[in-house]
């Protein structure tokens, strides 16, 4: 057995804790994930994952061989990448993630343009709302907005844009309920939360919170959009949600003298790796549309 034989199946399986997974991912069969480690785990003499039948996890040495296999994977990449930085031409295999609906509305389109211009280009987007591990789940990219706490040392960071939060409401509930012209009186509206049960607000320039409840809750802004939409009650959401329909008089911002400072858009990419031609290209693409 060769030295890297079962390298990349151990790497997978590893990440996606699934034999099914690993292949899928390979795109090879399950049988041959199955082959190469049990001839991996042969050849080292130790057990690498404790297999169930809902789930496979690392044992002791499989977590210590995996961190080694992945960091000799990255030097690869890294090599790949250094090589790639040469060509004036994005081309390989790119793997980037972003919040579900900015990334279906926003980033999805000026991906497709920027892959149309370099069709070499192979690009597996994975839109959701979780903060995934760049590092961990092998991420060349990840979109996200709104502030940056917590984004460990290894994670480099760069603004692209910005995004505005609006308080906006339909014109029938305003006429109905009346509209608010303080904080204090959100509490008498159906202010219908998303994630978080509060709104971030400034008052003489400082960050107020306000803890709202409605008649509906929703992580999803497409529900909460739709349901300001029909009158049903007050939202808090990004430009990119509103702007069209505050626009065409659908919804009227309120609230407007207690706006929160605008947040970032930013990119962010492992530090540790080397940043390639074609993800520093995509960046510049993505900034000079966003912004």
């Amino acid at each position: 057995m060769n030295a890297w034989d079962g390298i990349s199946e151990c790497i997978a399986v590893a990440e996606c804790q699934s034999f099914t997974g690993a292949a899928t991912q390979l795109g090879v069969s399950i049988a041959h994930v199955s082959r190469q480690i049990t001839a991996l785990e042969t050849r080292l003499g130790s057990k690498l994952f404790y297999r169930t039948t809902r789930k496979v996890t690392l044992t002791e040495a499989g977590r210590i061989y995996y961190q080694h296999c992945r960091q000799m994977r990255d030097g690869l990449d890294d090599a790949e990448r250094a090589i790639s930085t040469l060509q004036d031409t994005p081309r390989g295999k790119l793997k980037l993630t972003a919040p579900t609906t900015y990334g279906e509305t926003v980033i999805a389109p000026l991906i497709n343009d920027f892959v149309a211009r370099y069709p070499d280009l192979e690009v597996q987007c994975r839109f959701t709302n979780q903060k995934l591990d760049l590092i961990l789940e092998g991420f060349d990219l990840s979109i996200r907005l709104g502030r940056l706490d917590g984004t460990p040392s290894a994670i480099m960071s760069q603004r692209l844009s910005s995004r505005r939060l609006y308080v906006c409401a339909a014109p029938d509930y305003l006429a109905k309920r009346g509209e608010p012209h303080s904080l204090s009186e959100l509490s008498r509206h159906n202010c219908l939360p998303g994630t978080l049960d509060y709104w971030r607000f400034e008052e003489e320039g400082r960050e107020r919170t306000i803890r709202i409840h409605g008649s509906i809750t929703a992580n999803s802004g497409q529900a909460l959009l739709d349901a300001a939409r029909k009158g049903i009650g007050i939202v808090q959401l990004p430009d990119f949600y509103v702007d069209p329909h505050i626009t065409s008089g659908e919804l009227v911002p309120i609230l407007t003298r207690y706006q929160p400072s605008d947040e970032g858009i930013w990119a962010l990419y492992p530090a540790n790796r080397h940043l390639s031609s074609k993800v520093r290209m995509l960046v510049e693409h993505l900034g000079r549309h966003l912004g």
